[in-house]
């Protein structure tokens, strides 16, 4: 690997990749640095409040859902 490469801003893929695997706490040592390195605090943050955001809403219309559903 180029130093290049490692200096390298992260992909929205990989910023949403890294999220998740923070949101399940999996993240192989390789992307942590990369993500440390070159990515950027405000792209991180803002995933992470979209996430959280989009997590909750799923987890309030499960619930609602089943609470429904039992009659």
């Amino acid at each position: 690997m180029t130093d290049n490469n490692k200096d390298q801003k992260p992909s929205f893929g990989q910023v949403v990749l890294s999220t998740l695997a923070a949101a399940i706490g999996v993240q192989s040592n390789k992307n942590r640095e990369r993500d440390f390195k070159g990515g950027s605090i405000k792209a991180y943050i803002a995933a992470g409040v979209i996430f959280t955001t989009l997590f909750v809403i799923a987890l309030i219309l499960v619930v609602k859902t089943v609470l429904s559903n039992m009659g």
